[in-house]
Order: C-alpha cells, then sequence, then structure tokens
C-alpha cells in the first residue's frame, strides 16, 4: 500500500446467549482500545500483545512470544513501529529476538524488517507475501517505482531505511515449538491480500491475525478477495480462538472474528441483491449512503464502517461479483 497510514487507505478507500460471565467476556470484542494503545499487555505467560497508534502514526498492532531461548515477533511494522515496540520487548525479557513474522507485504506490517534484521532476527513469511511484493513493490525488483518509494515520500522512517523481503518462506504452515509454547503461522486462505498468514497458539487459544481480522474501521480490500475472506475467516473460527489479537485496533475475545465475518456477508448480502435486480453501475454506486446505513444500523458490526471507506469496499464487491470497476464518470458525477 502506496503511504501506509492505515486510516489514509481506509479514508482512501451484544452477549452471547447461554454464556457464563467469563465466556461472554472471553466473545465481547474488547472497548479498551484508548487504555491499551502503544501499551505492552500481557495476553498470557510470555506473551504480549501490542496496540499500534495507526490515528498518529499508522503503526499496526504488533505481538510477542518468549520463548526459552529466543523471541519471535509478530509483524514487523514501519520501522518507526519496531523502534517503538523494541524497549517495551527488552523491558520483559533480554532473550534474543530470532524471528519477525509478517503476516502480509503491506509496508505497516513489513517495512520493519530491516530494523530487525539489524537487531539479529529473520523476517519469515507465507511464500504469498513474496509474490505480493513482486507485484507491488516493483521497485526493489528492478522496475518503475513502487509502493515503498510512494511511501517514503510522506515517511522519513521508510526514507531513512531499506525494504527487506523475508527470507525464511512456508507454503502452508511453520511450526516454532520449545515445549512450553507452540506458535502455529498457517496460511488459512486468501483474505486480506494473497499472501495471508496468522500465528496460532493452540496451548492458550491465541491468535494474532494480522489484518485478515481487525477491530474497527480498517478493512482495506483492494488487495485481497471479499467472497474468499469470508470462507478464510470460516477455517479461522474452527481452530476456537479464546483471544483475537488484530492487526488494527483492540484485542478482544472469538467474538471479533464473527463480527468482521458478518460485516463481510453483509456487505455482500446488499451489494448482490443490487446486481441480482440488474442494477447498473451508476445505480449501485448512488446506493452507497443507504448500503452504508444499512451497516451502521448493525451494533454488532457498526465499528468497521468508514463513511469513506464504504465506496472502496462496495466497488470492490461489485468488481468480484460483475467483473467490472465502476466507470470514472459513475465516480465523479455529482
Amino acid at each position: 500500500m502506496c503511504d501506509f497510514t492505515r486510516r489514509k487507505l481506509v479514508l482512501g478507500a451484544a452477549a452471547v446467549a447461554g454464556l457464563s460471565t467469563s465466556e461472554a467476556q472471553d466473545q465481547a470484542p474488547s472497548t479498551t482500545a484508548a487504555d491499551e494503545v502503544d501499551k505492552a499487555v500481557p495476553v498470557s505467560s510470555g506473551v504480549y500483545f501490542h496496540q499500534g497508534d495507526i490515528e498518529h502514526h499508522g503503526h499496526c498492532n504488533n505481538g510477542w512470544i518468549v520463548f526459552k531461548d529466543y523471541v519471535l515477533v509478530v509483524d514487523a511494522n514501519f520501522p518507526s513501529g519496531a523502534q517503538n515496540i523494541l524497549p517495551k520487548i527488552r523491558a520483559v525479557t533480554e532473550k534474543p529476538i530470532r524471528f519477525a513474522f509478517d503476516t502480509h507485504h503491506h509496508g505497516d506490517h513489513s517495512y520493519g524488517n530491516e530494523f530487525w534484521v539489524e537487531n539479529g532476527a529473520t523476517p519469515v513469511a507465507h511464500t504469498g507475501v513474496i509474490e505480493e511484493m513482486k507485484r507491488y513493490e516493483t521497485g526493489y525488483y528492478g522496475a518503475k517505482p513502487g509502493r515503498w518509494e510512494d511511501a517514503a515520500k510522506s515517511r522519513p522512517d521508510v526514507a531513512a531505511s531499506h525494504l527487506k523481503p523475508p527470507s525464511v518462506l512456508f507454503p502452508h504452515e511453520l511450526y516454532f515449538d520449545d515445549g512450553e509454547h507452540r506458535v502455529e503461522l498457517l496460511h488459512l486462505g486468501i483474505a486480506h491480500t494473497h499472501g495471508d498468514a496468522m500465528a496460532w497458539l493452540p496451548k492458550e487459544r491465541i491468535l494474532f491475525t494480522g489484518d485478515a481480522c481487525v477491530n474497527g474501521p480498517y478493512n482495506f480490500v483492494a488487495d485481497g478477495d471479499v467472497e474468499k475472506w469470508v470462507v478464510t475467516l470460516d477455517a479461522a473460527k474452527k481452530l476456537g480462538a479464546r483471544v483475537i489479537c488484530p492487526g488494527h485496533g483492540p484485542k478482544g475475545g472469538a467474538a471479533v472474528l464473527d463480527d468482521q465475518q458478518i460485516f463481510f456477508k453483509q456487505l455482500r448480502e446488499r451489494v448482490g441483491a443490487l446486481v441480482q435486480s440488474k442494477r447498473d453501475a451508476r445505480a449501485i454506486y448512488q446506493s452507497i449512503p443507504q448500503i452504508r446505513g444499512d451497516l451502521m444500523a448493525q451494533p454488532r458490526i457498526a465499528r468497521y464502517v468508514d463513511k469513506n471507506g464504504v465506496t472502496a469496499q462496495v466497488e470492490k464487491v461489485y468488481q468480484e461479483m460483475t467483473g467490472q470497476a465502476f466507470p470514472a464518470d459513475v465516480k465523479t458525477a455529482k
């Protein structure tokens, strides 16, 4: 993504019956976003979640797992985000940071790779991350300037560093297990990008999702596939996570996965109904305020609705269903 502040990209673009009190807390989305931004929060013994400051710095969320002999970091972040969390990791352990796991290729999750390499870590990712970088980071691969160069125009931290693609790649899964902690890096399918992977801790039932699941109005859809995203979320739900650590927004319970999926299902249902009724692109574009209002009216998913970002999301779904984007004259018409 070009200028990697997630907020800019998006702008460009209930109690559960029958659960005990503790179970309901596990299922409900967190409401402590403001309290946890930029803080290292222990999720379990040796497992930490850090909610990045997206509004001011464009930082993604991070996590880290302290194994017996080393540390695994979840997401490299921007260079400035990586610099921000290193002292917080050092505040809880002096063990070497051996691995930095990129959940996908976007700059707010991978542009900090060079920083982690300089601090002894090896970047790890699904094979699709390299394919996506070849597609979008064209400057690095010898063609015209790509997203890195674009981001460097507005981000001094990017301009002062270099793109470092991950060097350890896995096609489906990769496990880290020292007898105390087990972390499974899993590619469950196409979602936010074609190279998404998640970090699953089966003993603790903690899932770090990257941007395949967010908790707020942060869904950037241009590089993914919304229809397949819904299916990938089904696979994630089958893991049985108790705690969801999303790519952006506060951590929460299992309901965060449900709500993320419901949002996309409702979006697809509304756009699909218009497509099935043979409405043309202009009519569907003009229906966006109504679609936005319908989504906002649903308490479980209202937090996913950005007043500007819905347009790009509707267009993406329309394109998946028809093979066509909104014509330029439709989008510029008053």
